[in-house]
Formats: C-alpha cells, structure tokens, sequence
C-alpha cells in the first residue's frame, strides 16, 4: 500500500529527530550550555542553523506560490539580505562580543539601563510568538494534507515533537538538529525539482518556453516613482535591497533568535563566517523554490488544471498525490524539518529571552545553577503551549508567507531603531529612546492600517520615525551619560 511506505518513512524521521535531539541532554549543564550551545559549534554548523531559522515551512510552501502567481522578483529582497549582513559584521557583531552576552538585550542595557532591556525583550517576545504561531499553522498545512487530520491536532503533534527535545538538548540540540533538518529538506527539495520535471512533457526546455513567455524568470524590476502605486509594490530592486536591507539587519542584528546563534560562535570571526555563508545557501535555496513553482505553472497550464486554493497547498499536495511511495515521504518529512528546526529555535529563544532578561535580573535571592536551568527547561514547555495557541489562531491570517512577514516587519522597526541609536549616538538616553521606540510602533500601525506601503518598506518606515524621533526626544529627556558602547 502507498501510503503505508510514505507514513513510515515520515515516522522514522520524527522519531529519529527527536531522539537525536533528546540526546543532548547531558551536555547541558549550565545556562552557558542551555543557552549558548557552550559556545562548541563550528561556524559551518552554525551557518545552516541561521538559514534553518531565517527559512521554515513558509518558505518551502509559500515560495512556489509567489511564482506559481507570479515571477522571481521575490529574489530582489534576498539581495538585499546580503547588504545586511555587512551592517551587522560591521556594526552589531563587535559589540556582541564585548564580554559575554547571553542575549541581544543585554547590550541595549549596557547603552541604556534596565527599563530599554526589558522593553526591547518584551517586544522580541510578543514579536516571534506571534510570527512563529504563523509558522506553526503553515507545518500543521503539511501535516493535515499526510494524516488526514484535523488543524488543531496536526498543530498539537508537531510543537509536542519538537518541544521535547527542545526541552532536553538547548541551543546544542536545537543547531545539530538544524544541520540535519537543513540537509534533509534541501535533498527533498532537488528530488521534488527533477521529479516535478520528469513529468512536464518537453522537460527544462519546454519550461524554459513557457515560463519565459509568461515572464515567470524576470528578477528585476528597476522602475522608480514617487507614486503611491510604487510603494504599494511588494517586489521591486528598490524595495528588495533597501527593505530587504532593513528587515534582515532587524531580523539577524536585533532578535533574539538569529543574535543567539551568533552568540554561540566560538569566536567574533567565525560568528562573521557563518553570516556570510548562510547568504549563500539562502540565495539558493529561494532560487530552487521559486524555479520549483514555475514547474508548478507550466505543469498546471500544460494539463488545463485550476490553480489550487489557497496556493501553499500546491508543493505539498503535489508530493503527496504524485511522487513515487517513499519519495513523497522523504519529501514530506524534508519540508516537516524545515518547520521543526524553525519551531525548537524560537522555543529556546523565548525561553533565554525570559529567564536571562526577566526573571534573572529580578531574582534576589542566590539560586544555584541548577534553579535556573530547571526554569529554562519549563519556561520552553510555557512557550510551547503559547505557540500551540498561537498557531490556532493564524488559521484566519490568511496566506502564511506573507503575513509572517507582515507580522515581524511591523515591529522590527522599533526594534532596529532603538539599537541604532543605541550603536550610532551617544547624546540619546533611555527615556528618549523609549519614546522612540513607542513613536516608531505607532506609525508602524497606522502605516498598517490606513496605507497600501508594501510590507517591504515597513521596516525603513519604522526605524526612521524610531532613530528620528528619539534624537528629537533627547532635547526634551537630558540625562546624566550612562552609553558604554556606540561609536
């Protein structure tokens, strides 16, 4: 029976997965180790963890939608992915490594005091618990389509797996599992490519024919206007580099769940390394998805089919109804990889960001290293069943890739703002910075709800009005000098 080869290949990887991770445990025996891997991983390793977190089952479902719909101009904001990486090689990165730091937050209490910590914590936490609910519902899309069951069972199944050897292994756990989830799930991407292929009639020839006619390979949208139509575009080498710039300089500078694995880095230069080469593999790997989706198209046109709905069913249900038993397993448990080592990443970023930055300062009394790693231990398990919460409400967000976008661009202006002027100024001090942060949101969510700006501008938009108005403010809040870093 098909189906009975494709559901055990699925089960061996979830119960190997699992018990591969869970087998970190004993390693962890401090919060350095829970937290910071014990700063052990090689830069390579390293490397494929960030591009597990900075992808997910978002990417490997709702990438060949967006050129099943529309073309490659999604590959305009990876471009500017690697512009970021400069910023913070140049500007986060020293600064990071200056003394250890268990978390992002800790430097903007070196700069600022307490009050900021806590606030850029909080606004990390609510932050990556919204966009990993999103995250969670698009794995339980994957899972529904194999079992047959229903969203909140599905969405219940994949944050108990992935919790458990969270729970066990740490950050140790969560990057070696990333390594093998990252290997699997490119594998199953390639397979899927030349399955797909084998089946179109003409085979890359007549893709090349098709796709190019429809204009499914154009990259490159150079126009530029002061129009309320261009900044309502999503997708143009304006918006990509500079948007693209932005977000990912918040995203990998700035939240906790990319600046803890440059923290676990045995050293500052191989923390740069492992930046740098995960811009490699990113731009790959969105290429291989958007190629896989003008497959999609020209499979579809080709046999007169209606285009699926909602379009992130299309590579999913695709593997499932027409891939060979045991390759549409590996293929499914490929893409269930990329959702799990997303998931067990922000599970124990959450968890660092609350016991390093909340309940760590606030603790009086003298706990032995062994309170705080039981604390660690369940504030993850806490985490997970906000996730599970979460994800049952992103079922009604509509299409999952972009509204995870849309989600953490609307924050992470505040959030790159307020260490810009924390990195970049040292007259700014923490009230002023604070009202920054709180002007910064507010335009955000007008800008949100009474503007069509394509959510690619949003991070700009936010840091501007956050850097902007917190030098303004500074005129009004003089403080005594507390800045310990910034240039």
């Amino acid at each position: 029976m098909p189906r009975t080869l494709d559901l055990a290949v699925i089960a061996a990887y979830l119960v190997a997965i699992t018990w591969f991770g869970a087998r970190f445990r004993k390693s962890q025996r401090t919060l350095r180790d829970y937290f910071l891997g014990g700063h052990t991983a090689p830069w390579w390793a390293i490397a494929l963890s960030i591009v597990s977190a900075e992808t997910s089952t978002l990417t490997v479902i709702g990438t060949p939608a967006l050129s099943f719909g529309g073309n490659f101009e999604f590959l305009q904001v990876v471009f500017g992915y690697l512009l970021a990486r400069v910023v913070i090689a140049t500007l986060f990165l020293p600064q990071y490594f200056r003394g250890e730091m268990f978390t992002a937050y800790e430097l903007m209490r070196r700069r600022f005091g307490e009050r900021i910590r806590k606030l850029t914590a909080g606004t990390f936490l609510v932050l990556r618990a919204m966009a990993e609910g999103v995250r969670v519902f698009a794995i339980s899309i994957i899972v529904a389509i194999v079992l047959g069951t229903g969203e909140v069972a599905s969405i219940a199944a994949i944050v108990c797996l992935t919790l458990f050897y969270t729970f066990e292994g740490g950050l140790t756990a969560v990057i070696w599992t990333d390594v093998v989830q990252m290997c699997l799930y490119v594998a199953g991407a390639v397979v899927s490519f030349f399955m797909i292929l084998g089946q179109i009639h003409g085979g890359w020839a007549h893709v090349l024919a098709v796709g190019g006619a429809a204009h499914k390979f154009q990259t490159f949208d150079f126009r530029f206007s002061w129009t309320p139509d261009f900044f309502a575009r999503n997708y143009s080498f304006w918006a990509g580099i500079i948007g693209g710039c932005f977000l990912t300089t918040s995203s990998h500078g700035t939240e906790q769940l990319m600046v803890q694995r440059l923290l676990a880095a045995r050293s500052e230069r191989e923390s740069r390394t492992a930046l740098f080469a995960s811009w490699f593999v990113i731009v790959s790997l969105f290429t291989l998805f958007l190629t896989i989706g003008v497959l999609f198209f020209v499979h579809y046109s080709d046999a007169h089919l209606p285009a699926p709905k909602p379009p992130e069913r299309i590579y999913p249900q695709f593997i499932w109804d027409r891939l060979p038993p045991g390759i549409a397993g590996l293929s499914i448990a490929a893409i269930l990889a990329a959702g799990m080592s997303n998931l067990s990443a922000a599970l124990n970023a959450l968890a660092s960001t609350t016991v390093m930055d909340f309940y760590k300062p606030l603790s009086r009394a003298a706990h032995p290293e062994s309170h705080f790693m039981k604390l660690a231990r369940w504030t993850t398990v806490l985490w997970g069943v906000i996730l599970f919460a979460i994800g049952l409400l992103a079922r009604h967000w509509g299409s999952v890739l972009e509204a995870g976008l849309t989600i953490v661009s609307i924050v992470y202006g505040s959030l790159l703002g307020v260490f810009l002027l924390g990195l970049l100024t040292r007259f700014v001090q923490e009230n002023a910075a604070i009202v920054g942060m709180f002007a910064g949101l507010a335009v955000m969510i007008a800008v949100k709800e009474f503007t069509h700006i394509a959510f690619t501008w949003y991070v700009l938009i936010g840091t501007t009005a956050t850097f902007g108005t917190g030098c303004a403010a500074s005129i009004f809040f003089p403080e005594k000098k507390k800045a310990t870093v910034g240039t």
